[in-house]
C-alpha cells in the first residue's frame, strides 16, 4: 500500500432548470419537519445522473443508522448547478446540504452562503482522517483560510481508451505527446474510427488547460508579476496541434460536443480514445465491461516532467440558510467517513478523502486508478493550481472563452488570440483580487 500512501502528502487537487428529483423529494430548499416527527433535510448532488444510485444507498444507510432524519436528495445536472445554486442563494431557497466543488467554492464564500467547517471538524470523528491536500486544496479558494467544503474526493485527467482497438493497430498506450499524436492518427480509419475526440462544447476549457500545461511543463497559471502564463507560446503550440486534429482525426460533431456527446462518441465504438478523469469510469466499464478499457495520465511534455493541472476537489457543504445544522452536519460526517468514502469513490473510481478508505483493497484492483495514484504521490510530478479562488475563474474558463475555442477548431481565430484573450481576462481578475485582499 507504499502508493496509496504516498498521495495523502503529495496529491493537491479537484432561470428556472431541469432538476431531476428521487421519490423521496421535490426540488425546495432547507428542509423541515418531516411526517412523524423527522427532522427534514434537502441534499443537492452537484453531479445529479450517474452518481444518484450512489447516493440514493448511501441515504438509505444513512437513515437506517439515524431514524430521526430523512433525508430529501435532489439531483442537479453538472452543467447547471453552478447557475442553480447562485439562483437559490439570490432566493433564500439553499439546500441544507450540497456537493459543491472548489472550482465554483469561491463564489458561494463571497455570497456568504456557507457555514464553515472548522468548528464541525474539530469535533468529528473525520478529525485528522482526511487528507491533509485535499483540506488545504479548500481552504486556498478563501483568503481568511477556512474550511467551507469538506473534501470527499480528488480526480486526475486521464486519456481512456479500449485496448482492443489500440492492440488492433500496433499502438501501445502512449507516454509522450509525440507516441499521443503517433497514435491517433494509426488509430483513425475512417469514416468508421477516428483516434481522437475533442470537447468543443460545454466544459472543453478545462480539459483544454490540462492538455496544454502537460504539453508546455509551464508550472504556474500567474509568473511573479501576476500576469497569466495560460497564452505561453508552447501552450498555443498545443492547441494548434489539437485543432488540426479535429475533422481529420476526429468526428466532425466534437465542435460541439459536451461530456455526454463526447462519452457516447467513445462508448458506441467510433472513438479509440478520449480525454476526460477518472470520473467518467462507470460510463465506459458500463460499455465494454472492466477488462475492455483503460486509461493512461497525460502524456509527458518536452520538458521531461510530467505535468498536471490540479482538478477541483469535490465534497459537501452545509449552507448558513440551513434551519436544521446539526443534522446537516450528521449527514456530513457519514459521508465521509471510511465506509460511506470507500463506497462512494469506489463506484464512482476516484481517489477517496478518508486515509483509512484509502486502505481498501478495491484501489489496488483497478490499474488505472493504480497508475493515477502513483502518478500523484510521485515527487517528480509537477502539480499546476489553477486559481479556483478567483471569483472570475469558472465565467472566464466557461461561458467567456468556450466560445472562442469552437472559433479555433472551426479555423476562425489562431490559437494564440484565444490564449491571449483568457490570459487578459485571467491576469485582470488577479488583479482585482490582489487588491482587494492586500
Amino acid at each position: 500500500m507504499r502508493t496509496i500512501t504516498k498521495v495523502r502528502t503529495a496529491a493537491v487537487a479537484v432561470l428556472a432548470l431541469s432538476v431531476t428529483a428521487s421519490a423521496c423529494g421535490s426540488d425546495s430548499g432547507g428542509g423541515g419537519e418531516a411526517s412523524g416527527g423527522k427532522t427534514t433535510i434537502t441534499f443537492w448532488d452537484n453531479n445529479g445522473g450517474v452518481r444518484t444510485p450512489v447516493y440514493q444507498e448511501l441515504i438509505k444507510r444513512f437513515e437506517k443508522a439515524n431514524p430521526a432524519i430523512h433525508v430529501q436528495y435532489v439531483g442537479i445536472p453538472i452543467a447547471s448547478v453552478q447557475q442553480k445554486y447562485d439562483t437559490a442563494v439570490a432566493g433564500d431557497a439553499t439546500p441544507d446540504v450540497g456537493g459543491v466543488t472548489t472550482s465554483y467554492l469561491a463564489g458561494l464564500i463571497g455570497q456568504q452562503a456557507l457555514e464553515p467547517a472548522d468548528d464541525w471538524l474539530s469535533k468529528s470523528p473525520a478529525n485528522g482522517k482526511l487528507l491533509d491536500s485535499m483540506l488545504a486544496s479548500v481552504k486556498g479558494t478563501n483568503p481568511d483560510g477556512k474550511l467551507y467544503m469538506v473534501p470527499a474526493t480528488s480526480n486526475l485527467d486521464v486519456v481512456w481508451y479500449q485496448k482492443d482497438k489500440l492492440s488492433a493497430a500496433g499502438v501501445e498506450a502512449p507516454k509522450t505527446w509525440d507516441e499521443f499524436f503517433t497514435a491517433v492518427d494509426k488509430l483513425t480509419k475512417t469514416p468508421d474510427q477516428y483516434g481522437w475526440t475533442i470537447r468543443g462544447g460545454a466544459g472543453s476549457i478545462f480539459q483544454l488547460l490540462a492538455e496544454a500545461y502537460a504539453y508546455s511543463g509551464v508550472t504556474e497559471f500567474f509568473d511573479a508579476s501576476g500576469k497569466s502564463t495560460v497564452n505561453d507560446p508552447k501552450n498555443a503550440e498545443l492547441i494548434a496541434k489539437i485543432a488540426a486534429l479535429y475533422k481529420k482525426n476526429t468526428p466532425e460533431a466534437d465542435v460541439t460536443n459536451d461530456f455526454p456527446k463526447m462519452v457516447a462518441q467513445f462508448t458506441s465504438g467510433k472513438v479509440a480514445m478520449m480525454h476526460h478523469n477518472l470520473g467518467s469510469y462507470n460510463d465506459h466499464v458500463k460499455a465494454f465491461g472492466a477488462g475492455k478499457v483503460d486509461a493512461f495520465p497525460m502524456p509527458v511534455g518536452a520538458s521531461g516532467k510530467r505535468t498536471i493541472v490540479a482538478n477541483p476537489v469535490d465534497g459537501f457543504a452545509v449552507f448558513k440558510n440551513s434551519k436544521n445544522k446539526d443534522a446537516a452536519w450528521k449527514f456530513v460526517d457519514f459521508l465521509v467517513s471510511k465506509e460511506s468514502n470507500s463506497y462512494w469513490n469506489q463506484q464512482t473510481g476516484q481517489i477517496p478523502a478518508n486515509k483509512e478508505a484509502q486502505g481498501d483493497a478495491w484501489l489496488d484492483e483497478r490499474p488505472y486508478l493504480k497508475n493515477a495514484v502513483q502518478v500523484l504521490g510521485d515527487p517528480s510530478t509537477v502539480v499546476v493550481s489553477p486559481p479556483y479562488y478567483l471569483p472570475q475563474f469558472s465565467s472566464i474558463t466557461k461561458a467567456d472563452t468556450e466560445p472562442l475555442f469552437q472559433k479555433v477548431l472551426l479555423g476562425q481565430m489562431k490559437p494564440q488570440e484565444f490564449l491571449d484573450t483568457m490570459a487578459e481576462k485571467l491576469t485582470e481578475a488577479q488583479a482585482e483580487w490582489k487588491q482587494s485582499h492586500s
